[in-house]
């Protein structure tokens, strides 16, 4: 029910504005166990600025692939890419808060045959993202890899 919820427009609505205000204090709290998506594995992204330079902290849904976290930049399909998104292309060397996951991680974007299997991963992990597919019209989704990068 809440992966229908989740991809609604109300449900995108929610959780790009209000959930990505409540999560951060509740993930900080927690230690990366308490988020507004409930059942989902949620982490919370600490990246830099792509202008400000300024510490961003963003809660996001996602999955692993090996020892790699992928997250989906699909911003509830919107038409414009997520501000992280940016941040991570001019600065990709991240903290990630999550159950056994924390740590420092450098990100990239998938490309070819890799971010199709990603995206065919990611849509069966939540079916959400095949809808956000289509409102997001022309824009091609963005599939991100985080990798470790330090000890953690």
């Amino acid at each position: 029910m809440l992966e229908r919820f989740g991809a609604s427009r109300a449900g995108g609505w929610f959780f790009v504005n209000v959930g990505n205000r409540i999560d951060p204090t509740l993930m900080r709290l927690s230690r990366g166990w308490v988020s507004t998506g409930v059942g989902q594995q949620v982490l919370l992204l600490g990246h830099t600025g792509a202008r400000s330079g300024k510490r961003r902290d963003t809660p996001l849904l996602f999955m692993t692939d090996g020892e790699d976290l992928i997250l989906i930049a699909s911003k509830a399909g919107n038409a414009k890419h997520p501000a992280w998104y940016h941040n991570l292309k001019a600065n990709p060397q991240v903290d990630v808060l999550a159950p056994r996951r924390s740590g420092a991680y450098t990100a990239h974007e998938a490309e070819g045959a890799d971010r199709e299997r990603l995206w065919a991963k990611a849509v069966d992990y939540y079916s959400g993202y095949d809808v956000y597919k289509e409102r997001a019209g022309a824009r091609r989704i963005p599939v991100i890899v985080l990798s470790r990068s330090g000890t953690g």
